[in-house]
């Protein structure tokens, strides 16, 4: 067959080409140190950042949720799928933004690639006129989010708060949407979101921040980018995903009540999804006090101290971390074979660190992707660092 044929010439390239994924199988829970296809690691590779997903508490309210609403929701959200439980959790949610966003309500979403679609599909469906504007490194479910918006995109160079500015200045369109990442998630940096919003203020336009890696990490309580950065505009519209640094799954759009309204009108991957199960739910609420709560704030700091320790273990000569404050912590090895042996070395020494290739990263740029998690210890990180500068001495020794 053809077509059979075509798919395993494509496999191969991939594998000539040291692009090819593979699955690792965990046996474990989300913990620092899984038994993974039946070994022990030590993992430097989850989003698990404030360390929540196996927490015990959390545990308890989703077994709580089940006995209270059983498995699943039944239907979506319009049907017959949204449950009080759901409800608690929008008015929740809407609480972290209120004092960055007027007048904001929240919607629950089962994943935050089905947010971020839905939000941009949803928003070009408001004018005959609409322009969106992305910056350069902004994640795969923004860009697919534009695709399906069918509307003019237009990318902007690298936190070119410059190019941007000129970009809307040249816009004629009614509506003008700017796309941003608030910490990229395979550089770990900041965008530079203050700069941005002021232009948004000026040119009249909504900015989208996706703060997938920044919700429950950034700000004193743990509110994300917008917290962090003390921003407030009624231009603002905010997404988090609560699959990350709040143990659980989901994610949430924020914003002016009547933007809500419209997405709940017009936003097809909520329309049209089965809502999450409602337990899901009971066990956010939960995530969200221990987020905002002393023991986040304590999560936070312990993070803070395992990036100094990281960041200080390091002596690199050829690679290069990137300059970052946040749990992703890459380090740029170039090549992707180089990339790979270097993954390959660690976990033989018992790390679980991706190494991220193209199309993920730039071609040149293949990276160790190293994440930590405040329920790391810090003599782990420091192991992690020694083991990293072992590997790219040895790598320079043979080259």
């Amino acid at each position: 067959m053809k077509a059979l044929e075509s798919l395993r010439r494509r496999l191969a390239q991939l594998d000539e080409q040291g692009l090819r994924r593979v699955r690792r199988t965990s046996d474990s829970p989300c913990i620092v140190q899984p038994t993974v296809d039946g070994r022990p690691l030590h993992a430097f590779c989850s989003n698990d950042y404030l360390g929540l997903a196996n927490d015990p508490r959390i545990a308890r309210a989703l077994h709580e949720g089940v006995e209270l609403f059983g498995t699943g929701s039944g239907a979506s959200h319009l049907i017959s799928g949204h449950y009080r439980v759901h409800q608690r959790l929008e008015e929740r949610l809407a609480s972290f933004v209120a004092d960055h966003v007027p007048q904001a309500q929240a919607l629950y979403f089962s994943t935050g690639y089905m947010a971020n679609v839905g939000v941009l599909a949803g928003l070009a469906a408001l004018d005959d006129s609409v322009e969106i504007f992305s910056e350069q490194l902004n994640h795969a479910s923004l860009i697919d989010g534009m695709r399906l918006a069918r509307v003019p995109a237009r990318v902007y160079a690298h936190c070119d708060v410059q190019a941007l500015d000129a970009l809307l200045t040249a816009s004629k369109a009614n509506i003008k949407i700017v796309v941003t990442d608030s910490v990229f998630s395979m550089d770990g940096n900041l965008a530079p979101l203050p700069r941005i919003l002021a232009l948004c203020e000026r040119h009249g336009a909504w900015l989208l921040v996706d703060d997938a890696h920044g919700f429950g990490l950034l700000g004193r309580q743990g509110h994300g980018a917008l917290e962090h950065f003390g921003l407030r505009s009624e231009h603002l519209i905010y997404m988090g995903t609560l699959g990350k640094a709040a143990g659980v799954a989901g994610a949430f759009v924020a914003a002016d009540a009547s933007l809500i309204d419209w997405l709940v009108q017009r936003a097809r991957s909520y329309v049209f999804s089965t809502a999450s199960p409602p337990a899901l739910a009971h066990a956010l609420l939960t995530s969200l006090d221990i987020i905002e709560g002393p023991d986040g704030m304590a999560r936070r700091e312990r993070l803070q101290s395992l990036i100094s320790t990281l960041s200080q273990g390091l002596r690199l000569r050829r690679w290069q971390r990137l300059e970052s404050s946040t749990a992703i912590q890459p380090i740029v090895v170039g090549g992707n074979e180089p990339a790979m042996a270097a993954a390959r070395a660690l976990h033989e020494l018992g790390y679980w660190v991706p190494a991220i290739r193209p199309p993920t990263v730039p071609a040149g740029t293949a990276r160790l992707r190293i994440t930590l998690s405040a329920n790391h210890d810090p003599a782990q990180v420091a192991h992690l660092a020694e083991a990293v500068n072992r590997i790219e001495h040895s790598q320079e020794a043979e080259a």
